[in-house]
């Protein structure tokens, strides 16, 4: 990377997340707020009826489901949204017009929203600490497994931005698609508990071999292999990668 590509890189990595941290309260105080607010509800309501599962305390199973929800919910939103604005407001055109490469270009949206989701997990993961007490057996696979589910659905987030012409179709994907498919996974209960044909239907989602991936670096405990499913997720975030890099360089609805 020259140091023109570079610099160009680096300011728009910067802008985007100044974006998010000028408005800390819609984009970091209100997730980490519905997140407080799953822990302290569900925790409490569910806590008191549903004593263990699979020896753990509920409340502390349901949060790593929860950190990977908000990683999720956040890197898609950001990165969504933000391109889909940039478009429409055709400030992307002067992007486009600059030295910088349409790959640095996908990089710098990619990261931002992965760094945006980073920061909120943090923090809801220091105050979940406070709360419970949280183990940590896999500390490695914990980390993995939330970085590549961040940057699959900070990948996904671009996709949408990009191919979206509206912003009812950005709220449609995460409202229709993405939420059911998370509440679906397992972030509430294990699927061990589920009867069939629900059982064999939740493998069909993506969700929940991340979530079990997350839990199992957590408690050291999954209803499917992690390591399969960590292999899994790096495919599809390739996958993901790879086609987004194919439609930036054909500048594909870059200009709207």
């Amino acid at each position: 990377m020259s140091r023109g590509e570079w610099i160009g890189f680096y300011s728009l990595l910067r802008r985007e997340c100044y974006r998010f941290l000028s408005i800390p309260r819609q984009t970091v105080a209100g997730p980490l707020l519905e997140t407080f607010l799953y822990i302290s509800v569900f925790g409490a309501a569910l806590g008191s009826r549903i004593d263990q599962i699979h020896g753990v305390s509920y409340v502390v199973f349901i949060i790593p489901g929860l950190l990977l929800m908000s990683m999720i919910m956040n890197s898609y939103a950001n990165n969504s949204s933000s391109l889909f604005q940039q478009k429409m407001m055709h400030a992307i055109d002067d992007q486009l017009a600059s030295p910088v490469s349409n790959y640095s270009l996908l990089v710098a949206y990619t990261v931002a929203g992965l760094l945006r989701a980073l920061i909120i997990v943090s923090i809801a993961f220091a105050t979940a600490s406070l709360m419970v007490h949280l183990p940590m057996e896999h500390l490695w696979i914990f980390v993995l497994g939330l970085t590549l589910s961040g940057l699959f659905f900070a990948s996904i987030g671009v996709l949408v931005g990009l191919i979206s012409t509206t912003f009812d179709q950005i709220s449609s994907y995460q409202t229709f698609i993405l939420q059911p498919l998370i509440f679906l996974g397992g972030v509430f209960y294990s699927v061990a508990l589920l009867p069939e044909p629900f059982k064999t239907l939740t493998h069909f989602d993506p969700i929940f071999y991340m979530i079990n991936t997350v839990r199992y670096g957590m408690l050291g405990q999954s209803d499917v292999d992690p390591y399969l499913s960590l292999l899994a997720i790096t495919a599809a975030t390739i996958a993901i990668i790879i086609i987004n890099a194919r439609l930036f360089k054909r500048g594909y609805k870059l200009r709207s």
